[in-house]
């Protein structure tokens, strides 16, 4: 996965949206089921006219069936003749030709250095839940979870400042073979709007499989009275999955924006964030 695109290619930054509900997830996937990443491809190559050509498309986060983005950067690389021939025409043949639970917003050329996975040095989640005794709004179904107990948002937010830095997340992780769970948890805090849904803002430099769906299941636990506000970090801790911990549902979780450095410094910061992290006095570990 290279930072810069081949001769005679030219590398396109791709700021995007969608409702996640009916799509299994960004990544494609055999089977037939439909995913973000095959849609907005199979688009580009039909737009282009570009049949049996592959156009790989290489996202800042690869959200599960049922996530939702408002500010997901993608990049492709397309023959330099190709974007010249369609840059200007691109992106509104791509809306009409998307289905309307997905849209391309801008198709810019990207800096040199840049990947838009590995130069981000942010990612900002936002999970909303709601704990009004009737339910959710129905406009509002498939973005808001529902939690039948009363909320208590000082607790969670105390319990949530004992999770912020760099941590190893194992606990709140998926764990996967040869990858680490160590991130730098830059901010996690909880507001109760005047609508009394209660939005979960979830700041990190990278995220692994299931950490902001656990967290939020954590964060949940002790707004609704079941565990104290210290629980959540001495689960943290202990390094190890606890059962008590649920993976809240998909639909909440919005990936709501992306952050990238300066131009001149988005290089180094892919090259970086290639590196495999250890915790400060812990010695490096390729089989951990």
């Amino acid at each position: 996965m290279s930072d810069e695109a081949e001769d005679g290619f030219v590398r396109v930054r791709l700021d995007l949206s969608y409702d996640g509900s009916e799509f299994s997830g960004w990544a494609k996937q055999a089977g037939g089921r439909r995913t973000v990443q095959g849609e907005i491809e199979d688009a580009l190559r039909t737009v282009t006219r570009s049949h049996g050509t592959g156009y790989e498309l290489t996202v800042a986060g690869r959200t599960d069936a049922g996530v939702h983005a408002r500010g997901q950067v993608a990049h492709v690389d397309l023959p330099a003749e190709l974007w010249a021939e369609h840059r200007e025409k691109l992106l509104k043949r791509l809306a009409g030709r998307l289905s309307k639970d997905v849209r391309v917003w801008s198709l810019t050329e990207a800096p040199a250095g840049f990947n838009a996975r590995f130069s981000a040095v942010w990612r900002r989640y936002a999970y909303r839940v709601t704990d009004n005794a009737g339910g959710v709004d129905p406009l509002l179904r498939n973005h808001v979870l529902w939690h039948d107990w009363p909320l208590d948002v000082d607790a969670m937010n105390q319990a949530a400042a004992g999770l912020v830095g760099e941590h190893d997340f194992a606990a709140y992780c998926k764990k996967r073979e040869g990858a680490t769970t160590i991130r730098t948890l830059q901010e996690l805090s909880l507001v109760r709007g005047d609508d009394g849904i209660i939005t979960a803002t979830v700041r990190a430099d990278a995220f692994c499989h299931n950490m902001v769906r656990s967290l939020i299941g954590a964060l949940l636990f002790v707004g609704d009275g079941h565990r104290g506000p210290e629980w959540p970090g001495k689960v943290l801790a202990a390094g190890v999955r606890d059962s008590a911990v649920h993976v809240v549902r998909p639909h909440g979780l919005t990936l709501e924006e992306v952050g990238y450095p300066a131009d001149e410094l988005l290089a180094a910061r892919s090259k970086e964030a290639r590196n495999k992290r250890t915790l400060p006095g812990v010695p490096a570990c390729d089989t951990c």
